[in-house]
């Protein structure tokens, strides 16, 4: 596993007993449930299905608006669909693909990551700040980049708090919205720059130049499908595009936000810190076991939506593994952990993993409370 540079380096403790036994049971009990069933711990027909119907859920509506020129609420509902298509991309493709889990082949992985760039993204920008910042260092702060400092929003007790944070529980939302956009625009210039200079850009590609040049190659070939196609084939005004642009944006900006933001800002989670020598409490893989949750596991069409995200804690202790079998993994988890007394968070319904979240961001959105004696 590559780890990001650091002032200050993380070292797990694997020298716990209890953790080395726990995971040799867990792995030994994960490998026999593929070898009894005779399957692959990677793809299968279903998942090439759901392939090929994600990208038409993104690009079927794409051509029905250039060609077809939909007006008022069928136009917003078409532009609806594309953005559920455009998260359903992300959640079920482009993720597994760079986590190298959707297929045996890494080149399909490779190609199929790249579906991230067909709709905006950046693969070599998400690999580092997901697979490497955020899986290895899950909710630590200063070095996971899904809790950094956001500005108007804190996710993390260790993020300074400013008074507007009282109200991130209401306006969170809105932001979450934006976060497509915001990467498609600005953001993934400014990470792959950060990613260069901070030195893990090299570590991570054969060629520090040719990522540039895939950056700017696929960003032009996406704004010219996304936005000049339509200025100059259709009839829309240049604000029907913007505002539809926009609108297909914040519904998969908020697609995604729903199921990667309650995995871990949650009450039941905990935001470890290293003492003063980088060392942390637990192994890497109980440490997942106290920073994630997961939620509404028997809800079949959000597990399938959502790329088995919604099962994240199985996700984060195989991320190798496609998504398509933690449920089939979740039950094996669950009793191991239980086996040897580590926590197996799991918020019932998706309803209510949306509350708890809710109630994560009001609570660290004000001073903690001082406890009694």
């Amino acid at each position: 596993m590559q780890e990001t540079p650091s002032a200050e380096k993380i070292i797990f403790d694997y020298n716990d007993a209890d953790s080395k036994r726990f995971v040799q049971t867990l792995n030994k009990k994960v490998n026999e449930y593929f070898q009894s069933k005779g399957i692959s711990k990677h793809g299968n027909a279903g998942l090439y299905f759901k392939t090929v119907f994600m990208l038409a859920m993104f690009f079927a509506p794409y051509f029905y608006i250039v060609l077809a020129e939909p007006q008022g609420l069928l136009a917003i509902l078409v532009l609806m669909i594309m953005g559920a298509g455009m998260a359903g991309i992300g959640l079920s493709i482009m993720h597994d693909a760079v986590h190298g889990a959707y297929s045996s082949n890494r080149t399909v992985n490779k190609i199929l990551g790249y579906t991230l760039n067909a709709v905006g993204g950046n693969a070599i920008n998400w690999r580092i700040q997901h697979n490497i910042k955020h899986h290895t260092y899950t909710n630590i702060e200063d070095h996971d980049e899904d809790i950094d400092p956001k500005a108007i929003l804190r996710f993390s007790p260790g993020t300074p708090l400013k008074p507007i944070h009282k109200y991130q529980y209401l306006y969170a939302w809105f932001f979450y919205g934006l976060g497509t956009f915001f990467w498609v625009t600005f953001k993934d210039f400014a990470k792959i720059t950060r990613y260069n200079k901070e030195g893990i850009l090299a570590k991570t590609t054969k060629s520090v130049a040719g990522e540039y040049v895939i950056l700017i190659v696929t960003k032009i070939v996406y704004y010219a499908y996304a936005i000049g196609v339509p200025i100059y084939f259709t009839s829309y005004t240049g604000w029907q595009i913007f505002g539809g642009f926009m609108l297909m944006h914040f519904v998969a900006g908020m697609g995604l936000a729903v199921i990667f933001q309650p995995a871990h800002l949650m009450n039941e989670v905990v935001f470890p810190a290293p003492d003063e020598n980088g060392k942390m409490e637990y192994s890497w893989i109980v440490h997942q076991l106290y920073t994630t949750v997961n939620f509404g596991n028997n809800n079949p069409f959000l597990g399938w939506y959502a790329g088995g995200l919604n099962f994240q804690i199985e996700h984060h202790l195989f991320p190798h593994i496609c998504h398509i079998h933690y449920k089939g993994l979740s039950k094996i988890v669950k009793e191991t952990a239980a086996e040897f007394n580590y926590p197996y968070y799991t918020e019932p319904t998706f309803r209510s993993a949306l509350i708890a979240h809710g109630r994560k961001l009001k609570e660290l959105g004000r001073p903690p409370v001082a406890s009694v004696a």
